[in-house]
């Protein structure tokens, strides 16, 4: 007994894999990876959204495939998730909506009178998100993007187009919350 001791304590220390922590910003945790509707995303970066001094949301980018290239990732028709957690009561239906529509305009500046009904029907399933809530805009294609807030799906928007026209308000040539916010969600930071 007393060798048997002795060997598990000289014994080689054998490493254990190391639990899927994902990564913490602000005080917010994103898992590294997630499964929706059976397809594999991995966290692609995470940002901090700040309107003059105020914390207004820590975003994370799920992609199928990690990159840094904001015009590859709107040409893939892959999954997609874009995960608002708001840490501030600054989470307005009209302010969201106001940024969106900004974001439509910088970023898809031939939008086309469909694509500008679309970005009306999404603010129609906006509502004020509070502290500690969720926004999740999930692209699946064939399906579309849908849009959850605190747990509860609101709808579905139909079509590609629609879906890169939103996603750009964060990762196109103009992005609403500034150049560094992109960075970080491309993962350059």
């Amino acid at each position: 007994m007393l060798l048997l001791l002795a060997s598990l304590l000289t014994a080689p220390a054998v490493a254990l894999p190391a639990a899927d922590t994902g990564q913490t910003m602000n005080g917010v945790t994103m898992p590294a990876t997630i499964d929706v509707a059976g397809h594999s995303l991995t966290l692609n970066g995470m940002a901090l959204r700040k309107k003059f001094i105020v914390k207004v949301y820590v975003a994370g980018l799920y992609l199928a495939s990690t990159s840094d290239d904001g015009p590859g990732i709107l040409a893939a028709d892959a999954p997609r998730q874009m995960v608002m957690h708001f840490i501030s009561g600054h989470g307005t239906k009209d302010k969201i909506c106001g940024a969106w529509n900004d974001g439509l305009k910088d970023n898809t500046p031939n939008a086309s009178a469909e694509l500008k009904q679309q970005f009306v029907e999404l603010c129609g399933m906006m509502q004020d998100i509070k502290k500690d809530e969720r926004l999740t805009i999930t692209y699946l294609p064939g399906t579309g993007t849908t849009i959850n807030i605190a747990g509860t799906d609101k709808g579905t928007i139909a079509g590609k187009e629609f879906a890169d026209a939103l996603l750009a308000c964060w990762i196109g040539p103009k992005p609403g919350p500034g150049d560094g916010f992109k960075k970080n969600l491309l993962g350059k930071s």
